[in-house]
């Protein structure tokens, strides 16, 4: 059941209406004696999920005994991190989920059922895999928390995708986004309904069903003003819920733009964005916008590395973003890809399938990537201080931008909160 909802395309709601909301949504849950709470971890930082979180532990006070962050195969939190985002949450509340090592399978989605979904793109099985807390921990209540925006892996992000991704293991991971990304992330980015959340759901009706997971669900995007802005609260324990956040997200975080986009500015902000593993979303979230011969560009001030785990790092150096066809083949002939087909379903989301061009700007410290690096993954390198002098986010506003010279552009500052498209490539 749906348990508060409130939300719509005008709705601007301040820390004040989420403590109302998310006391009168767990007073309708009644007394819980021991509580986890599974929000994102600090790359999802606009998601209002910290301060979610940080009201649940002042309602719940030491009835809350554990805080699992959904890390998926990013890396644990530092101090500062939760700090900032977590606000005066004690910080020995907070465990690290290792996606490798600290999981259990609860059952399998089976082949078949995968093989139709996907139209015989791929053909195994699916392991239902969580952190193993979230079974042995003894909690009458889970609390799982998060956004829903529109994702390049599963259509629409969170909902169930926050239990067995974020606290999924390697084999659960890894299959779904191999899965996302044969199937074709253009056919299912801001869509609710897709084969990886068949998946998931099919997972949910039949593995999580003992588990006491209620889900806390916000929509965020960028005003026109280019502030953030929360659109909507919405809490229940089932699929409904999901699918009307879902609803209000493609109303607030989908732009179909008039015409194809010639070239695209997109910022990255440095307290969010390190690793192409996550500032791709740049191109994944664009590309449905983004003129044929189109350009775009990247500016990362704070890129360091390819992916944030390192043995994905090294995959992407390896092999890197040349297309669909180059990866499939990659993954046919090498033992390594195929087991970790997570790395693949990137390289194929991270390449443009050589339909525009992608330039990616890095900072220029002895830590930053290097052109090299940059440009032996099959992306272009521009220069950071010569890009922003001529494309100055400060001056830049979202959307259009006509220049002093007459160019035209398109600036996004915060890629992970949309989704942009043309209506010749948005089925």
């Amino acid at each position: 059941m749906i348990y508060y909802e409130n939300g719509s395309p005008t709705t601007a709601l301040s820390h004040d209406d989420l403590r109302r909301g998310l006391y009168e949504a767990l007073e309708k849950l009644g007394e819980r004696q021991k509580v986890l709470a599974v929000p994102p971890d600090y790359t999802r930082l606009p998601s209002r999920a910290g301060e979610l979180t940080e009201i649940a532990w002042g309602y719940y006070d030491e009835k809350l005994t554990d805080i699992l962050p959904a890390l998926g195969t990013h890396t644990p939190m530092t101090e500062g991190q939760i700090d900032h985002m977590f606000g005066k949450t004690p910080k020995g509340l907070f465990r690290d989920h290792d996606w490798r090592n600290d999981v259990i399978t609860l059952g399998e989605v089976p082949a078949e059922y995968i093989r139709d979904i996907s139209e015989g793109k791929v053909d195994f099985s699916w392991p239902a895999q969580v952190n193993r807390l979230l079974v042995e921990g003894g909690f009458d209540l889970i609390l799982s928390i998060g956004q829903v925006v529109p994702h390049e892996v599963v259509g629409m992000a969170n909902y169930n995708k926050n239990i067995l991704v974020g606290t999924g293991g390697s084999e659960g991971i890894n299959k779904s986004h191999y899965i996302g990304a044969v199937y074709g992330m253009e056919r299912m980015m801001g869509k609710s309904d897709t084969p990886v959340r068949r998946v998931f759901n099919y997972a949910t009706e039949k593995y999580l069903k003992e588990l006491p997971i209620v889900y806390v669900l916000t929509v965020v995007g960028v005003n026109s003003e280019g502030v953030q802005q929360t659109y909507g609260l919405f809490v229940g324990d089932d699929l409904e819920v999901f699918d009307r956040a879902a609803r209000l997200s493609l109303q607030v975080n989908f732009v179909m733009v008039e015409k194809p986009l010639k070239k695209v500015i997109v910022w990255l902000d440095p307290t969010e964005f390190k690793s192409t593993w996550l500032g791709n979303k740049s191109i994944y979230r664009t590309r449905m916008a983004i003129a044929d011969r189109g350009e775009l560009i990247v500016l990362a001030p704070a890129l360091k590395e390819f992916g944030e785990d390192k043995a994905i790092d090294l995959l992407i150096r390896k092999y890197g973003y040349f297309g669909t066809d180059y990866t499939l083949k990659a993954v046919s002939e090498n033992q390594e890809l195929r087991n970790n087909l997570g790395a693949a379903a990137h390289l194929i989301h991270g390449s443009s399938e050589g339909r525009f061009s992608v330039t990616y700007c890095p900072g220029k410290e002895a830590w930053n990537l290097t052109r090299e690096e940059i440009e032996s993954v099959g992306f272009h390198w521009g220069d950071i201080d010569e890009i922003m002098q001529k494309y100055d986010p400060l001056r830049l506003k979202e959307g259009f931008n006509m220049l002093d010279d007459g160019e035209e552009v398109y600036y996004i500052s915060s890629p992970a909160l949309g989704l942009w498209a043309h209506k010749d490539r948005f089925a």
